[in-house]
């Protein structure tokens, strides 16, 4: 990397911003962000649900706790196997017509849920649910390093992934309260209404999205000329805080060791993640709360505490202008928490604090590594780079459900599941720290 275009990036990136400046990007995050945030809201509501659904689903279905993590984990194999492909497409059609056809898709399968009634069919749904909504989040990802320069792109994927926390504060009371409330209506189930309710908006939105969107700078009818000029050279002339690769084709990608240890460090860290994610409400239930709704209220505490930390870590991330650090800093929380969420079990408010620290790490790390990969990756490669790391990683939530929810049918408790889980987040921490390294200041 050219020492002098490091050093006049970084004081670039020190220096105070133009008040004209900050109100452009005010301007293209209101433009922008409400609608992604929504949609994401959505898909991670559709991923996650059946964390929920599955406390009825065992009611009136004879599935074991292996057959719902087999299904959760699943999902991710439609997802790895369809996501660079997506992204690729992406680059080419654009993001209009990308999330018009994952968005309508997966809003059919996601609402075809209500209709399960064997394994097969679960699994079924489960990968075609992953398939269709593969290369959404990528895209996003993508879509963002359009917009915003690397100096900026810390807080911007904070805001957007704080989507994927705020759906966990929404699930909880929303799941349990249509699970309590709607059970026998129309003769359905609740978990059946469960899956019509937070299926059908995102083929909704998915519609809306088409129309409202714009594909690039160059095509907002909403900024002048002036402002899409600003736009260009800052995305043109701000660089990454961690050192990137020089690789101009997808290719000489697939040939670098650093795209496949930082999609272990992915690996590790989603499969922790979703563990925590799909077993919560099973973990709460077992402090002793057996009303669902109660069940889903306190799941919305944790995810609302990590709401604001994850946008804070991001926010800090960027003014300090360091990555690294702060992503070791999220896994070492969301690991002491865990381990303190274990040892306070019992005690209903202590675990919730102790949860609600884990939470902050949780939530928080996940945008900062793709902050990361997003500076690793020059725009050249950007779009397979970003989805084959995140694909790749993607098979740690197909693996960790299965095998936590083995550990739990064998063991009869979720804590030995929570260890597994500490010990992927510091491994993750660990790893990422071993293969990027800062830009050097001079």
């Amino acid at each position: 990397m050219n020492p002098v275009a490091t050093h006049s990036a970084v004081a670039n990136a020190m220096a105070p911003r133009d008040a004209g400046v900050e109100a452009l990007y005010s301007k293209v995050s209101w433009r922008l962000m409400p609608l992604l945030i929504v949609c994401y809201i959505i898909a991670f509501l559709d991923r996650i649900n059946i964390g929920y659904a599955q406390l009825q689903m065992k009611q009136t279905l004879a599935f074991s706790d292996a057959v719902y993590g087999l299904g959760a984990g699943i999902f991710f194999i439609g997802y790895f196997l369809f996501e660079v492909p997506s992204n690729l497409m992406l680059e080419r059609i654009g993001v209009r017509k990308t999330l018009l056809r994952i968005m309508c898709c997966w809003g059919v399968v996601a609402t075809a849920m209500m209709f399960v009634t064997t394994p097969i069919l679960f699994y079924v749904l489960r990968f075609l649910l992953g398939a269709f909504e593969a290369g959404f989040f990528p895209g996003i990802i993508l879509y963002l390093t359009f917009w915003y320069p690397p100096a900026r792109r810390g807080q911007m994927i904070a805001l957007f992934m704080a989507a994927t926390t705020v759906a966990s504060v929404i699930a909880g009371p929303l799941c349990g309260g249509i699970l309590k409330f709607m059970d026998g209506v129309n003769g359905w189930h609740g978990w059946q209404w469960l899956f019509v309710v937070q299926g059908l908006p995102a083929s909704v939105l998915g519609i809306v999205a088409y129309f409202y969107l714009q594909d690039k700078v160059e095509d907002a009818h909403w900024l002048s000329a002036a402002e899409k000029k600003t736009l260009r050279d800052q995305l043109e002339h701000d660089q990454g805080l961690v050192e990137g690769t020089a690789h101009r084709s997808f290719w000489q990608l697939l040939r670098d060791p650093k795209v496949y240890l930082l999609s272990l460090v992915y690996f590790l860290l989603l499969g922790a993640t979703y563990t925590m994610i799909f077993w919560l409400p099973t973990l709460i239930k077992g402090w002793g709360v057996s009303d669902l709704l109660r069940v889903g209220l306190y799941a919305a505490i944790p995810n609302l505490v990590g709401v604001f930390g994850m946008v804070w870590i991001g926010r800090s991330s960027d003014r300090q202008k360091e990555r690294r650090w702060h992503f070791v800093a999220c896994v070492l929380i969301a690991a002491v928490g865990l381990g303190l969420t274990t040892a306070t079990q019992g005690n209903l408010v202590a675990s919730l604090a102790a949860l609600s620290l884990a939470v902050i790490g949780i939530a928080s790390a996940t945008p900062l590594f793709f902050t990361i990969t997003s500076e690793y990756l020059p725009k050249e490669v950007a779009a397979g780079g970003i989805a084959l790391i995140s694909s790749l990683g993607n098979l740690g939530a197909a693996v960790s459900p299965a095998v936590t929810g083995a550990i739990n049918t064998a063991t009869g408790s979720p804590v030995y599941s929570m260890y597994l889980v500490m010990a992927l987040y510091v491994g993750a921490g660990l790893l990422l720290l071993a293969c990027v390294r800062a830009v050097r200041r001079a």
